[in-house]
């Protein structure tokens, strides 16, 4: 089906050689990276410099990363409180009703679900002391046990996501299981804790050269299954300090790069598959610690903003920005994408975090996004989460009355909706650098950054438009080689943003003072309505010739769209500006119609009086296995109008006016 990775990186580490296959587009932008950095690592003055060890009342005390037993005894209580919570904690226990795959266990995401239901199973024992579900957690540990890699073979064994999510639960099944378990089933899982946190531990720690993509979820998953390996092996080895110590290290830069305004660059898709880790490191590391991260950390104080305004009128579907699910397919409720993301029907999102935020922050608003989508039937990858981070006395702002509008400066990326109900209106617009404009100093700043920004696309200039339960025109969704005609902007002589069409990252290797010029301008804002201005010519690689590109966006409540590009190039060339639509696009005279049906999106083309328009499938590279992303099939997803001036040139004006047709 699909193709095997085409480059090898070979590791060398305690036990023999470990193959790590990467995609070679990966490979060749961490080499260059590697080579320009000399000398002894940053992080090895962090892991001596960064608080990591266990607080005094904790040592030689079990459970303790998390919490104490103290802390259970109080869960204990409050399950009898927060009834409802608890049951649908205790409903979802996967290791209760789900046989854990025999090894190898390569399947897509396998191994994921184990670790997290060695976490829950274990748990659940703890509040209630019922005997089938220590069982069950030690039946999902022994399956990890008799997993020899943990991960895929042919892709980052040992190293990656799964071991990060199995070293979080059989770690954190340990220490609160270790006094129900015999000296024996201690011996075994502790010796395959062991193993594999020093495989991982070798792979990661710095070395004279090296660099991180610290923004990366396959860099700050896995580190949080060392550190909770870490903290609850801490004084049956001697290793888990410099465990413990090289994750807090790390975890100092992945911090740093994280975003500013609380917009996550990767998708709405990766914050719901890389947030809870992100907060599961610095919950285990607060309490085993005393160190508190949030307050160092203020993108996490707006994360509820980008969840809410994300989220699409009637709670089921995102705006689709970035690698997120398969665009048209998805919405059509098909595929593997909708499925492996629903439980039961329902739309797994991981909105649970918001509790915790709002807890940690006193956060009404948060607790109040929180509630909403929980309404809107919303589930959780790990429900335990959901009942030991809710705090009923914070005051909910209900959604209602948070604002409708909202803009995130470091990103470039303006939403607003008539309303909170689920036939609202809903527009997106877009149009800054791929992991914001904060970045530029990062980078320079932190020269162990490694930027790896795959899941962004090269969508400078996009926009999508949602009303009344309908995607009227917007993106394509998860690409294994994204491109800008996948989105509703502008191409130049069939070439787009970026350094695009060469693999999954379109811009690997472009300097990002050049996309730092991304940005938008002009913004007004408010019931009415939004109207922005954007300077795109940054968004393009130099050699293309683009003076200036300007394209000015406006949509009015009464549901008008304008968009007014003005181009200025070096040479003729043929200018193409694309506009999608999910299932159908029909022309009638001057006019399109996008989504015929009710509502439709009426578009017409105001300039130049001479253009050519072709409407076409819209053809992607879909995403292929790990370490080959880029190497997928080709799919279709839903279908596009190209819009082109007749002849080439060097100045062109596009004007396009659309109209939501209720």
């Amino acid at each position: 089906m699909r193709n095997k990775s085409i480059a090898l990186l070979l590791i060398f580490c305690f036990s023999g050689s470990l193959v790590v296959s990467q995609d070679n587009q990966e490979l060749q932008a961490e080499k260059a990276a590697n080579a320009k950095l000399k000398g002894e690592h940053p992080l090895v003055a962090l892991s001596k410099s960064k608080p990591s060890s266990l607080r005094k009342e904790l040592e030689n005390v079990h459970p303790r990363v998390f919490m104490t037993q103290a802390d259970i005894d109080a869960l204990k209580r409050k399950a009898t409180v927060n009834k409802t919570l608890w049951e649908i904690a205790i409903s979802r226990v996967r290791a209760l009703n789900v046989e854990p795959p025999k090894p190898p266990a390569e399947e897509r995401r396998v191994q994921n679900e184990v670790g997290l239901g060695i976490a829950e199973a274990a748990f659940i024992y703890k509040i209630t002391g019922e005997k089938k579900y220590l069982d069950a957690a030690k039946k999902y540990m022994d399956a990890a046990v008799s997993y020899d890699i943990w991960g895929y073979s042919y892709n980052k064994p040992n190293v990656d996501l799964a071991a990060g999510h199995l070293l979080y639960g059989m770690g954190w099944a340990y220490d609160l299981l270790y006094h129900d378990l015999t000296e024996a089933e201690k011996t075994k899982y502790r010796d395959k804790l062991i193993k594999q946190a020093r495989l991982l531990y070798d792979f990661f720690k710095p070395k004279s050269g090296k660099t991180y993509a610290y923004s990366q979820n396959h860099t700050f998953i896995p580190i949080t299954g060392l550190a909770v390996a870490a903290y609850t092996l801490m004084g049956e080895t001697d290793e888990a300090k410099d465990w413990a110590a090289v994750s807090r290290a790390i975890y100092d830069r992945v911090l740093a790069t994280y975003t500013k305004d609380g917009y996550f660059y990767e998708s709405m898709e990766y914050w719901i598959f890389s947030t809870p880790w992100l907060v599961h490191y610095m919950d285990a590391h607060a309490h085993a610690t005393g160190e508190n991260l949030y307050e160092t950390t203020p993108g996490f104080r707006k994360a509820h903003k980008y969840v809410a305004h994300i989220t699409l009128p009637g709670g089921e579907f995102n705006f689709d920005y970035g690698d997120i699910y398969a665009g048209p397919i998805t919405r059509a409720r098909k595929g593997d994408d909708y499925k492996r993301e629903r439980i039961n029907g329902r739309f797994r999102t991981n909105y649970n975090i918001l509790y915790n935020l709002a807890n940690r922050y006193n956060d009404g608003e948060a607790q109040g996004v929180a509630n909403w989508l929980k309404s809107k039937n919303q589930v959780n990858a790990e429900e335990i989460w959901t009942f030991i981070w809710y705090n009923m006395d914070i005051n909910a702002v209900p959604i209602n009355q948070q604002a409708r509008w909202h803009y995130f400066p470091d990103h470039e990326v303006v939403f607003w909706r008539s309303g909170w109900d689920d036939n609202a209106t809903a527009v997106s617009f877009k149009a800054g650098p791929p992991e914001g404009h904060s970045a530029t100093t990062k980078v320079k700043a932190f020269p162990d950054w490694r930027l790896s920004s795959g899941h962004a696309h090269p969508d400078a200039g996009s926009f999508i438009v949602w009303s009344n339960g309908r995607y009227l025109t917007g993106d394509s969704g998860y690409a294994g080689v994204p491109l800008t005609e996948h989105h509703n902007t502008v191409t130049f002589g069939g070439k787009g943003q970026g350094d695009e069409g060469k693999g999954h990252d379109a811009f690997a290797g472009i300097a990002y003072d050049l996309m730092n010029k991304i940005l938008l301008r002009d913004l007004i804002i408010g019931s009415h309505g939004f109207s922005v201005a954007a300077e795109l010519s940054s968004a393009y690689q130099p050699e293309l010739g683009i003076v200036k590109f300007l394209r000015k966006f406006s949509f009015s409540s009464t549901g008008e769209i304008e968009i007014d590009d003005r181009i200025q190039t070096q040479r003729d060339q043929v200018i193409t500006s694309y506009l999608h639509s999910d299932t159908s696009i029909v022309k009638s005279g001057k006019l399109f119609e996008f989504e015929p049906g009710k509502p439709s999106l009426l578009v017409e083309l105001m300039q130049p009086e001479l253009y050519n328009t072709v409407i076409e499938p819209n053809v992607l590279t879909a995403p292929g296995r790990p370490g080959s992303v880029d190497k997928g099939e080709r799919e279709e997803r839903g279908v596009r109008l190209a819009i082109s001036p007749r002849s080439p040139a060097k100045q062109v004006q596009i004007v396009v006016r659309m109209k939501i047709k209720p």
